[in-house]
């Protein structure tokens, strides 16, 4: 099968999972990290309510900057929900693994008691990536956690504007930070939690203070002793990480 055929069949199974899982009441989510933001006294695209005008920056340079926000965000489609989780560390699969799990003892498990298995649409890169096994060691010890199944469904590369978060929250979310100097990670929280859009979307946010390592290496045994299921049509993109007590 071709790299064309293999996308259009990854956009069917997409689309014939959401349905399936829809329609039994169990949850959908959409996850990804949206542009990282330089945390100081910046000029920001887009103009404020403010009276007296805002004295910024006249230049982005890094080393003026008191660091950087890092938003992971969470879409669930059945609610037409979001959480977005503040992190001021690193873009790791671990930080995205513990959003997912924040997201779930906050909001999922109330809103869907009962459920045993989620269903996680997401890119094929960044902290999610499809082809690195510290995302799914992550993902495994959040399954295990969790006691949940977690199916993941990546959408095929170069397609991301194609998953939910990317259209339903992430524009909303800029255009409510628009013109607004982004100072600390509690003023991106602030400006964040006033995200509205016409269909009421509602938008929960967080900050995560843990600090987040780079360079980590999944388990030499992790290939052996992991509980993943690989789908046999288009394994690469399609896997459920079962908890280790099922």
């Amino acid at each position: 099968m071709g790299e064309h055929a293999d996308r259009n069949a990854q956009f069917e199974k997409i689309a014939e999972l959401k349905q399936q899982y829809l329609a039994a009441g169990r949850p959908v989510i959409s996850i990804d990290t949206k542009k990282k933001e330089m945390l100081g006294n910046f000029y920001r695209d887009g103009v404020t309510d403010g009276v007296e005008p805002t004295i910024v920056n006249d230049h982005d340079f890094p080393s003026a900057s008191d660091g950087k926000v890092i938003p992971h965000g969470i879409y669930d489609l059945a609610r037409n929900e979001a959480s977005l989780h503040l992190n001021s560390s690193r873009d790791t699969s671990e930080f995205a693994c513990d959003s997912i799990e924040l997201w779930w003892r906050e909001q999922g498990r109330e809103h869907y008691s009962g459920a045993d298995e989620l269903l996680i649409l997401c890119d094929g890169g960044g902290s999610n990536s499809s082809s690195h096994y510290l995302f799914k060691e992550d993902l495994q010890s959040l399954s295990n956690r969790l006691k949940l199944k977690i199916r993941i469904a990546h959408y095929p590369p170069y397609c991301s504007k194609y998953n939910p978060i990317e259209h339903r929250v992430f524009p909303h979310v800029t255009r409510a930070c628009k013109g607004v100097p982004l100072e600390t990670i509690e003023t991106a929280k602030h400006y964040i939690e006033k995200t509205e859009t016409t269909t009421g979307l509602n938008v929960v946010v967080r900050i995560m203070d843990k600090v987040y390592e780079i360079g980590r290496k999944y388990a030499e045994d992790f290939k052996t002793m992991m509980t993943i299921k690989f789908d046999k049509h288009l394994p690469k993109w399609n896997y459920t990480a079962i908890p280790d007590t099922i």
